[in-house]
């Protein structure tokens, strides 16, 4: 039976992630892009981590995907901002498709150096112990790096809004 419910919410996963970088309408995107997250929840609640499931969904589909709506219809973008461009298509599929043969290479590297230190029969594995034991001790560079990144998105969005005001 857990097969069945992995297979079925990861193909939601995947459905949900493709709908959200092919389709045109931010809100439709921002939609899919909730189903993608629940389904992730789902899968880390077979993981037997509940605690990670429950910050998905409270966290990444409530309180961040609400202000993803209200950016984008805060933003009153024009139909016309999403038209397709199709020039230089193949050269940008391949570098693309490069990019994504190295990224599963080093994935794979890293997934096979972790089934030799498997967290998963620890028993804070998934509890707000472990994750923040893990956090910031093995993890604390790439969660510094992305809370500069998150600064520096905001220093963005600021200068956006004042460019526009002005």
């Amino acid at each position: 039976m857990e097969t069945v419910v992995f297979y079925v919410f990861a193909a939601l996963a995947v459905a949900g992630a493709i709908v959200v970088v092919t389709h045109s309408n931010p809100v439709y995107s921002a939609i899919s892009l909730v189903l993608t997250l629940f389904s992730t929840a789902v899968l880390f609640v077979l993981l037997h981590a509940d605690f990670v499931a429950v910050v998905q969904v409270l966290v990444y589909a409530g309180a961040i995907m609400i202000l993803f709506l209200f950016t984008v219809m805060f933003l009153n973008i024009r139909p016309e901002a999403f038209k397709f461009d199709s020039k230089y298509m193949k050269f940008k599929i391949s570098v693309f498709m490069v990019l994504l043969l190295f990224v599963g290479y080093f994935a794979s590297l890293g997934f096979s150096r972790g089934l030799k230190r498997s967290y998963t029969e620890s028993v804070d594995f998934g509890s707000a112990k472990g994750v923040g034991t893990m956090l910031f001790t093995d993890y604390l560079l790439p969660f510094e790096l992305t809370s500069v990144l998150i600064v520096a998105a905001i220093i963005g969005v600021v200068a956006i809004a004042k460019r526009r005001d002005g």
